[in-house]
């Protein structure tokens, strides 16, 4: 097969000026030449129509803790290009398009002069079982972390062909990887970028306790003009106008509106912990930030020789990086944050719990974890996407889900569902203290109600400060409810 034309992998806007790098380039079938450190084989494209895992590799993490380094000096990586339904939001549905088959992808680990030897088969020509996510297409892989010809290495592949190469990374950073098939905007929006850390030869020059990924992204979702249906949810599909017009409805770590709420990072009191940041974009800037400490160390592109100390935030256009490096000092909810408030508001938050019941690093909290599927994939290399995460609580209703997320939208900072008082108190059973007339009206007429209601009285003296009134909708308040309602179940489900 040889090379695609230049308007297949970037349009025709750059493929003019792309031309004359192009010509004396050689074609994608021949074997890969030996080039010097930093440079990459020729790409080898074949057709396969392969199954199986979606992304393997020793060197591979597909959570936020950061795995160990592979001490392999070559990295197996696989990351195919698939369709995935996925939850951006509680009740969102959307109709993704993944590397490694979630958002965002896996992410690699490597250390400057390591070879990574990289697979990626197009597999957007399977279906899902429960709808059509998107008619197969081109996808192609651009790893920022590697130098070659673009026209060789992140050329697009069609459904059903799979496209190998090497490369060396010769710059230690913090790197994205990517879909560079036009229009890149919408690979990007549907979900397809991760990122590939690369260590200096020597290692880092610090020694952190808790090593974490933040992926920063966006998406622009609308209601499927088809208006299908998942298990009673609507779906959600990519919205080209508001991508190209940069207004995003969910800006995510990790790929999930307030994911890192729900599921926080850990650390004990006194620990370092590394933070390795990307904002993806693809349309706004991130101004990273984490409420109750001063980032030590920051390295600007995950660079060390780039460094600077004692910042406050650390300023990311879309596809750059950090490391920043924090000491938690004590017991507490470490808030990790964009400090462009409008993005936060969209779902741009995450938390550091950081407590002494956190068990030391390589202690596992519970013995009998060791065996669960996901770190038996993990120690193999070996993954499927549908067993990395534990299950989620599953909302059947789609108002109740609704009220999650305004929950989470509006109240997540100040109160938890089960996870202890906060500025305010700990939600789980709220419904069997207190009426849903009474709740809607707390919730509707919150001054008044401090002024004139006892029980609004007794809270107030309680946790010693007033509740600001939440701004929600008559709608919003009884889908919060729901909520509610939908947790104290689950919560006497489990006691009995």
């Amino acid at each position: 097969m040889t090379r695609p034309s230049l308007v297949m992998l970037f349009g025709t806007a750059l493929a003019a000026a792309l031309v004359s790098a192009a010509l004396g380039g050689c074609d994608a079938t021949l074997s890969p030449r030996p080039k010097s450190e930093g440079e990459s084989s020729a790409a080898v494209v074949v057709d396969e129509d392969r199954s199986g895992p979606y992304a393997t590799g020793k060197s591979l993490s597909f959570e936020p803790a950061l795995q160990p380094l592979d001490p392999s000096p070559v990295k197996e990586v696989r990351l195919d290009a698939s369709n995935k339904l996925i939850e951006i939001a509680p009740g969102v549905k959307y109709t993704a398009w993944t590397l490694g088959d979630q958002v965002p992808g896996p992410t690699v680990r490597a250390r400057v002069g390591d070879k990574i030897r990289f697979s990626m088969t197009n597999r957007t020509n399977v279906t899902t079982p429960k709808l059509r996510i998107a008619a197969p297409m081109l996808h192609s892989m651009d790893f920022h972390s590697a130098m070659g010809s673009p026209q060789d290495l992140f050329h697009s592949i069609g459904p059903g062909q799979t496209i190998s190469f090497e490369f060396t990374p010769a710059y230690p950073g913090v790197f994205m990887y990517h879909c560079v098939t036009p229009p890149m905007v919408d690979h990007v929006a549907a979900g397809m970028y991760g990122m590939t850390v690369v260590e200096p030869k020597g290692g880092w020059p610090t020694k952190a306790d808790r090593e974490y990924v933040v992926v920063q992204g966006e998406f622009y979702a609308r209601l499927d003009p088809e208006r299908r249906k998942v298990d009673n949810f609507p779906v959600y599909v990519l919205d080209k106008e508001r991508a190209l017009a940069r207004t995003p409805t969910q800006v995510v770590f990790n790929g999930r509106f307030n994911g890192m709420v729900d599921r926080p990072l850990v650390a004990r009191p006194g620990e370092r912990v590394r933070l390795y940041v990307l904002n993806v974009g693809p349309g706004s800037s991130s101004s990273f930030h984490v409420v109750g400490t001063i980032f030590d160390r920051v390295w600007l592109g995950g660079n060390p020789q780039n460094e600077l100390r004692g910042m406050q935030t650390v300023d990311l256009g879309a596809s750059s990086s950090a490391i920043v490096e924090l000491t938690v000092p004590e017991k507490g909810d470490y808030i990790l944050v964009d400090h462009y408030f409008a993005n936060a508001a969209l779902g741009a938050i995450g938390v550091i719990s950081v407590s002494d019941k956190v068990p030391p690093l390589g202690q596992a909290a519970e013995p009998a974890k060791a065996a669960a599927p996901e770190t038996a994939a993990l120690q193999t290399g070996e993954h499927q996407h549908e067993q990395a995460k534990p299950a989620d609580r599953k909302i059947n209703d789609p108002e109740a889900a609704k009220g999650k997320l305004a929950f989470e939208s509006k109240c997540v900072l100040c109160h938890s569902i089960g996870g202890g008082a906060k500025t305010g108190p700990d939600l789980q059973g709220v419904t069997r203290r207190h009426a849903d007339a009474w709740l809607t009206k707390w919730l509707l007429e919150t001054e008044k109600m401090q002024k004139s209601d006892p029980a609004a009285k007794q809270l107030v003296a309680k946790y010693k400060m007033p509740m600001p009134n939440p701004g929600l909708k008559a709608v919003e308040v009884r889908d919060i409810l729901k909520f509610f309602h939908w947790s104290d179940q689950r919560e006497g489900l489990a006691k009995n």
